[in-house]
């Protein structure tokens, strides 16, 4: 009995190291799976500014008609979001708060606007105190070009909440604990406890390793003291981080239930062999006439016995090891919306239209009828999902910028359809220009055409091709849809 009972405690305990390890693996999935959430978000923001920044009163000077743009753009994140203008002191020249620009005071992080002229191209804040409502904000800017000068930064503050409920509606328990952190190590999101860590740096544990690689699986202790086995992906777009982890009791619990579980059985049974066995060994002293009966019965109760421990042992230590991995993994399937929908609830996925509709939003707010989209209905996982709004979104920006959404004639056509002449269903949407600024290929791919291939190719496991053609840019996505969808 002995040699089975630490046989059982030696199996419970690999099983023990082999969950940890797959639990640790899943944070980081989920991790990264929360900063592609996030990425999107952003870009959805971002991709909105830069939209304003190319409207025709902005450059003309005429706030008071580009304010209905503005008001317009804000009022999808409530009434806590800012959007101002200011030029490369930091003078605010516009913002939605008040019309009343000579009482607007300057802008309290001059540093990022001086890397919006510097650089040309989007920035994204740390956690800062704003000038005009006091209180912490972080910002999106993007510049205000003319001639290919930067003449002002058009900055957008959303509210705070829009990060805490994303990390919410991302967070698989009350087991985890998930953060979102400015590129200093700053909590600017977090859950549980958001009030008391808002505003905190991380904790030592996590603050020293956040730097030395953009992601890395770790183990750590919180900032309310509770150990944990965590994980954290820095964002290359905003810079980012995505930290979590899951408690380390709960991942040492089902050790000790099993231990305690294989100890009490097997000593039980070991408790039962003994008394056996002493009273067998009591009626064998009793004559040599019942020697070998006795004998042949207590090697037959002793394989019965060993049998049964075996049965028992194997038949607990398996039945509550599949118990503790299907609740684990019934608790990952709720992060997806995504990420979460990311969260929409247990990573279910999202309809294309749906998907597609959510991208494009910021360049259908002047004129919805210039893109045109037709297609069937194609349920989508959350990976695809996140994956084509990224992509989606990347398109379009580059039409807002130099195609047929730059200017007041162009239209876009955007196909897909379900092919099916490949063991596994693949889908293929068509993205077609028209009647935007003459085509011509450009000598150097740029950010935004590397983004779309290699998403297609290492995310989608499909392909893109981009065509400049004279009559405007076609784009083509093909990728495998998920069996389950």
């Amino acid at each position: 009995m002995l040699p089975l009972i630490v046989f059982a405690v030696g199996l419970a305990y690999s099983n023990y190291r082999q969950d940890r390890s797959d639990a640790t693996r899943r944070v980081l999935e989920t991790v990264r799976s929360m900063r592609l959430v996030l990425d999107s978000e952003v870009q959805r923001m971002t991709g909105g500014l830069q939209v304003l920044a190319l409207s025709e009163s902005l450059h003309r000077g005429d706030f008071d008609s580009f304010r209905r743009s503005a008001v317009g753009f804000i009022s999808q994140y409530g009434e806590d979001s800012v959007l101002l203008l200011a030029d490369k002191s930091g003078h605010q020249l516009f913002s939605t708060l008040t019309t009343d620009t000579a009482s607007l005071p300057p802008r309290n992080n001059r540093d990022i606007v001086e890397r919006v002229f510097a650089s040309k191209a989007p920035q994204f804040s740390d956690l800062f105190t704003g000038s005009s409502k006091k209180r912490p904000i972080v910002t999106v800017e993007v510049p205000v070009l003319r001639d290919g000068e930067v003449v002002y930064t058009l900055s957008f503050s959303p509210p705070i909440d829009i990060f805490q409920h994303l990390v919410e509606r991302q967070r698989p328990d009350e087991q985890w604990t998930v953060s979102l952190l400015d590129s200093k190590g700053v909590v600017f999101a977090r859950a549980p406890n958001p009030n008391e860590t808002f505003g905190k740096q991380a904790s030592p544990s996590l603050y020293e390793a956040m730097f030395r690689a953009p992601e890395a699986v770790l183990s750590s202790v919180s900032l309310d003291g509770v150990a944990l086995a965590s994980a954290y992906a820095r964002s290359r777009l905003t810079g980012w981080t995505v930290a979590a982890g899951v408690t380390e009791s709960s991942l040492i619990a089902p050790l000790w239930r099993d231990i305690a579980i294989t100890s009490l059985i097997g000593g039980v049974l070991l408790l039962v062999g003994l008394t056996f066995a002493v009273r067998m060994a009591t009626t064998i002293a009793r004559g040599d006439m019942l020697h070998n009966l006795l004998i042949e019965e207590l090697n037959h109760r002793v394989k019965n016995t060993l049998a049964l421990m075996q049965a028992i042992a194997v038949q607990t230590f398996r039945s509550a090891s599949r118990d503790e991995r299907t609740k684990f993994e019934g608790r990952l399937c709720a992060l997806a919306e995504a990420h979460n929908l990311l969260s929409q609830e247990k990573w279910a996925g999202s309809e294309l239209r749906d998907v597609i509709a959510r991208a494009l939003q910021p360049f259908l707010l002047a004129n919805p009828d210039r893109i045109r989209m037709a297609g069937p209905t194609v349920p989508l996982s959350p990976r695809l999902a996140v994956v084509l709004s990224m992509i989606v979104h990347e398109i379009a920006t580059n039409a807002a910028k130099y195609g047929a959404l730059s200017n007041e004639t162009g239209r876009v056509t955007l196909d897909w359809e379900i092919m099916e002449d490949a063991p596994k269903p693949r889908l293929r949407l068509i993205w077609t220009e028209t009647g935007g600024p003459p085509v011509t290929a450009p000598v150097q791919r740029g950010f935004g055409s590397r983004l779309i291939e290699r998403s297609a190719r290492d995310q989608l496991g499909g392909e893109a091709t981009v065509d400049f053609l004279p009559r405007g840019v076609v784009c083509t996505v093909i990728c495998a849809l998920d069996e389950e969808r």
